[in-house]
């Protein structure tokens, strides 16, 4: 008996320059939690990095700023970069759990995110900090990338600090509940295997 053709791998690649950065991401949903990050920011780099790993994707990312002070440029066309990469690997979403939380504390702080990859972009955050900036990241920061990340994806991600002192520890535990999130909702449920997850037969794409 033949043996079954290997099912195709759901990945991406995207190129994004503009005046401000230059951006190269290529992501497979199918991966393992292997990443190469290099974006330049130190803290950026570790939050993706835990996106990769937490989530089980692989992801290669390359990024450099022709014209950023502040980070804001950068932390935005990585956000959208990956949105779109994501939105581009799950082609026409067919077979996935589509929604998922998570919850993940880290020593004393505890974040959670639920999402659902519906075609709509809509994004709530619900975080307070009390520095300027964790690391080489503007904290005001985590929340545009969060907003972009659901428009760009076009899902809806719904995150929120649930308690918390120290600011490090409040973003990491709301990337990597992010993380765990899309990782659940991006899995191939061989009980839907074919089937559009919704009841209208269709996801915006």
């Amino acid at each position: 008996m033949p043996a079954k053709p290997a099912p195709k791998r759901r990945t991406a690649k995207i190129v994004r320059k503009t005046g401000e950065t230059s951006i190269a991401l290529e992501l497979d949903l199918d991966g393992t939690g292997k990443y190469d990050v290099s974006t330049g920011r130190v803290m950026l780099d570790h939050m993706m990095s835990q996106l990769a790993r937490h989530a089980a994707f692989d992801m290669k990312l390359k990024a450099s700023v022709q014209m950023d002070p502040d980070g804001h440029h950068l932390v935005e066309d990585v956000a959208i970069a990956f949105g779109q990469a994501l939105n581009q690997a799950l082609g026409d979403k067919k077979g996935i759990a589509r929604m998922a939380n998570a919850s993940v504390p880290l020593d004393e702080a505890l974040a959670t995110v639920a999402l659902d990859i519906s075609g709509r972009g809509y994004s709530f955050f619900e975080a307070n900090f009390t520095a300027h900036e964790v690391g080489d990241l503007i904290t005001d920061l985590v929340r545009h990338f969060f907003e972009t990340l659901a428009r760009e994806g076009k899902m809806n991600i719904h995150a929120q600090v649930v308690r918390g002192v120290n600011d490090h520890h409040k973003v990491e535990c709301l990337f990597k509940s992010l993380a765990r999130s899309l990782g659940a909702a991006t899995r191939l449920d061989p009980r839907f295997a074919g089937v559009t997850p919704s009841t209208k037969g269709m996801l915006e794409k």
